[in-house]
């Protein structure tokens, strides 16, 4: 067995000795549990705790303060060394951080940046400093300190938190900038459905031949045209990059549509090629003479009257949703567009995290090459189930069972965001855990 002297303080002698044997024994351990740590479990202590060792020891001596609060004479005398700092810090706080950052230079330069960013407008998130941080970290004038050599510097996550901590940042989330409904919003969304209704009764569409097509842009500049059917079929994507020439001896992965555009723009003309090279090129479209439906925005490239007659050709219904209704009757919008991006933004951001970035002459990071960009469009689309894309339909009205047996599920608003949670797990999150974020 293991015995401790302890001593009692004076003041508590007093009352100790009041007590019977017994007493004095259950008040003696309820003292010690009272003042005592454990020091096996590394358990440290907080600032008002050191703050009673230190007046004890300027009343009497730091090897009495020690024997009385069960902790060795060196912690008094560092504690007793600290003490102003330890006055100011929070009385709760146990840790006291001596020092600056090795990285104070970088971390400087890189929250004039961040400021610089916020007040051009620029969107910075985590994943954005880290990158910046390791830009950085490459220039001559941060390798070393005092003439010293630094360890290799990583921009590691715990490193970003630390960083954002010592310069007052804090994370704030994007507000949704929500799509404006129209005021005639239940007339306009039961118009819709009744031209849906009635051009499937009419036509008797195969699930395969009724069709969602949307553009939308990405962060890389460039606007992908999409196109999904009511079976839960992906047609094949195309990518129109900034560009005003095709590149050349640059091979594209099999399955996307690339063209070029100076200003990145979808036309009337892009419209139609999309018309010829993909919807009517897919499966089972040469072999069967049955007219198709495809709904689609009041893209002014939609609803011109060459697009028109190119969709007659083909036998194909136009469906236009009403204005300012495409966040409630266009299946891409619902439950695609965004579980996409997400992945080809978390692909482009584990490259940039990879280190295979390169920089420009002027100091700047490369962009991806056009074909790695095409590559990571195909991965992304290719990613989405076919469950999502039937679920999509349904939740816009346009595949339900003619019977009337599916109709609640235009009003179920928990089907599009189980579509978008159901793909969100599949997104590897490992390098921009805080990526809808902004500062």
């Amino acid at each position: 067995m293991h015995f401790t002297w302890f001593h009692l303080p004076e003041k508590n002698l007093l009352d100790y000795r009041r007590y019977s044997r017994i007493s004095r024994k259950i008040y003696a351990l309820k003292f010690i549990q009272k003042h005592t740590v454990d020091l096996s479990t590394g358990a440290s202590y907080p600032a008002s705790f050191k703050l009673k060792v230190i007046q004890r020891a300027e009343e009497t001596n730091n090897c009495v303060a020690g024997r009385e609060f069960c902790v060795s004479e060196k912690l008094v005398r560092d504690w007793v060394k600290n003490k102003p700092s330890l006055q100011a810090m929070p009385k709760s706080k146990k840790a006291l951080r001596f020092g600056l950052s090795p990285f104070s230079g970088l971390e400087k330069d890189l929250n004039d940046w961040i400021v610089e960013c916020r007040q051009n407008g620029y969107i910075v998130t985590r994943s954005s400093i880290r990158l910046r941080a390791l830009q950085l970290a490459k220039e001559e004038k941060y390798l070393t300190i005092d003439g010293k050599p630094l360890l290799k510097f990583q921009a590691l996550a715990g490193w970003c938190t630390r960083f954002m901590n010592r310069y007052g940042l804090c994370l704030r989330q994007r507000t949704k900038i929500a799509q404006k409904l129209p005021k005639d919003l239940e007339e306009k969304v039961s118009s819709f459905h009744k031209f849906i209704i009635k051009q499937r009764q009419r036509h008797d569409f195969d699930l395969s031949n009724i069709g969602n097509m949307d553009e939308t842009p990405m962060t890389f500049d460039m606007p992908g045209n999409r196109t999904v059917s009511m079976d839960g079929t992906k047609l094949r994507p195309t990518i129109i990059f900034k560009r005003k020439s095709f590149p050349k001896n640059i091979k594209f992965p099999a399955g996307n549509t690339v063209r070029v555009h100076p200003k990145g723009w979808m036309n009337e003309a892009g419209t139609k090629l999309w018309l010829q090279d993909v919807w009517a090129r897919r499966s089972g479209a040469g072999q069967s003479k049955r007219p198709s439906l495809l709904v689609w925005d009041m893209f002014r490239a939609h609803t011109s009257e060459d697009i028109k007659d190119e969709a007659r050709k083909m036998a194909t219904m136009l469906a236009v949703i009403p204005g300012g209704l495409t966040s409630m009757l266009q299946p891409l919008d619902v439950c695609l567009n965004k579980p996409f991006k997400d992945r080809v933004r978390s692909m482009w951001q584990q490259w940039m995290c990879s280190g295979e970035v390169k920089l420009t002459k002027g100091g700047n990071l490369k962009k991806p090459d056009i074909d790695l960009v095409a590559k990571w469009v195909k991965e992304a689309w290719d990613s989405i189930p076919a469950e999502m894309i039937k679920k999509s339909f349904l939740k816009c009205g346009i595949s339900n069972a003619m019977d009337g047996s599916e109709d609640d599920a235009i009003y179920e608003d928990k089907e599009s965001a189980k579509c978008t949670r159901y793909y969100s797990k599949q997104i590897d999150t490992n390098h921009l855990s805080n990526g809808r974020h902004l500062l």
